[in-house]
């Protein structure tokens, strides 16, 4: 099935916030970068230092929120419906709603957690074809599956950094974090698996894994700013 992206949430607002946001770096890359990522794991801080180092718009939940905010929705309704697994008929009913457009009839009954799906896929769609940048999350990479200057990477950590992590990050215990870290990564295997082709966290679905474990922040960011000029050498 071939999807048709609207392509028509954006305004001229958006578009002079986004190359304010580019401060006129990076304009030699090609390259846009998608991570996925386990809870914990790092992948926002490293995904946002990677952008830093390139000079290139970074984009998290906030910044597609507000993108996606163009079609219509408020921020606090898309980011409650962010990452959030579906049932097999609503997806279908998404995806059909993709080939014929948003003027398809069941689009008005459409729950709205699909439909802040569908704004979510176009804002994504729509940063990408601006120029280069870091996108997180969101089932980008599948969004932006025919995209050729695309470089999908995921990050992972082992349970124990995690935990600590978010302990950390939230002033939380230890049982707590990792209660957390168990429900999220749930929720985001089931979205990417209903709504992609692939299956999260499974190598083959990218082009790069990074197990910050091992690595840290920053040798996993060193990494993949070597693997990226590598790739734009190309």
């Amino acid at each position: 099935m071939k999807i048709k992206f609207s392509g028509n949430i954006f305004d001229k607002t958006f578009q002079q916030e986004w190359k304010k946001l580019s401060k006129g770096k990076g304009i030699n890359m090609k390259s846009v970068i998608t991570i996925g990522r386990q809870f914990g794991s790092g992948g926002h801080i490293i995904g946002a230092k990677v952008a830093e180092h390139f000079g290139i718009p970074f984009f998290d939940h906030e910044l597609i929120a507000k993108a996606a905010k163009e079609s219509g929705f408020c921020e606090e309704i898309i980011l409650n419906h962010d990452e959030k697994p579906t049932n097999s008929f609503l997806y279908n009913l998404v995806m059909d709603t993709y080939s014929f457009g948003y003027n398809a009839a069941h689009f008005v009954d459409m729950p709205i957690s699909h439909k802040v799906f569908l704004a979510q896929f176009d804002a994504i769609k729509k940063i990408a074809s601006e120029g280069p940048c870091v996108i997180v999350g969101r089932c980008a990479d599948y969004a932006l599956s025919e995209l050729a200057n695309c470089i999908n990477i995921f990050i992972y950590a082992r349970e124990e950094d995690k935990t600590k992590y978010i302990c950390q990050q939230f002033e939380i215990e230890a049982s707590k974090a990792r209660e957390m870290c168990i429900k999220k990564d749930k929720q985001r295997q089931s979205n990417y698996n209903y709504y992609t082709s692939k299956k999260w966290g499974q190598a083959e679905s990218y082009d790069l894994c990074i197990n910050s474990s091992v690595l840290g922040f920053d040798g996993s960011i060193k990494l993949i700013v070597k693997a990226v000029e590598e790739i734009e050498k190309k």
